[in-house]
């Protein structure tokens, strides 16, 4: 999916495929719900096969299409770590998301913003996931708090495909793996700690939010950036 807001990037929600139902790792940029619907069309499902969204963490281009999500699937489970629940449920103000920073973005987007923020204490009650959480979606998937981008920044890892969704954890900037955006980590100190919580597992493969999939493990960079 392309975010324009932010520059023309491509970002990547995930989406896990079981015999009950699809599991949606965030949703993308606010705005984008036709573009997610798309995608999960061109996978060969519809956005009502979605039973549950978990939310990496707070930042508008991972929860921007919540609302439209709660309103269009009856009974959807929100999942988030503990720490990013306050933020997601309007009880306080998205750290990266100010009216400050807004007032700086498009007239059309600013409508937007204002209104989804609006809608927050709205979209319902969050299930809590903990570090170390399993999941039994997508073959099993496990919790990983990696505070620093924002203090409920989640990995997940999925052991049966060795595969780990870094969230903004990682990203991938011209074909190589790389730590955490600068500009977009409050506590880049704490960001960079988090990334020896990676290590132990069996990671062939990273899919970043921003970036897309990087084929290979992350050991080399967490040694060199943490």
């Amino acid at each position: 999916m392309l975010s324009p807001i932010f520059g023309p990037t491509e970002i990547y929600p995930a989406l896990l495929k079981d015999e009950d139902g699809l599991t949606l790792v965030d949703t993308g940029m606010l705005g984008q719900f036709e573009a997610l619907k798309q995608t999960v069309e061109d996978s060969g499902a519809q956005v009502s096969d979605i039973k549950r969204v978990i939310i990496t963490h707070q930042d508008i281009d991972h929860i921007g299409n919540l609302q439209e999500l709660v309103d269009r699937i009856p009974g959807l489970e929100l999942l988030a770590h503990a720490d990013d629940i306050p933020y997601l449920n309007g009880s306080l103000p998205l750290v990266k998301f100010s009216p400050e920073r807004i007032a700086q973005m498009p007239g059309g987007f600013q409508d937007l913003a204002h209104n989804f923020l609006k809608c927050l204490p709205g979209l319902g009650a969050f299930t809590v996931l903990k570090d170390g959480d399993m999941l039994p979606w997508g073959g099993g998937v496990e919790v990983i708090h990696t505070p620093g981008h924002t203090p409920g920044h989640i990995c997940l890892y999925l052991p049966n495909d060795k595969l780990l969704l870094a969230a903004d954890e990682l990203c991938v900037v011209e074909g190589k793996l790389a730590g955490p955006a600068e500009w977009a980590t409050p506590d880049m100190p704490l960001a960079l700690h988090s990334l020896r919580k990676l290590e132990g597992r069996p990671i062939a493969k990273v899919l970043c939010y921003h970036g897309g999939l990087f084929e290979g493990s992350p050991q080399p960079l967490i040694e060199e950036l943490a």
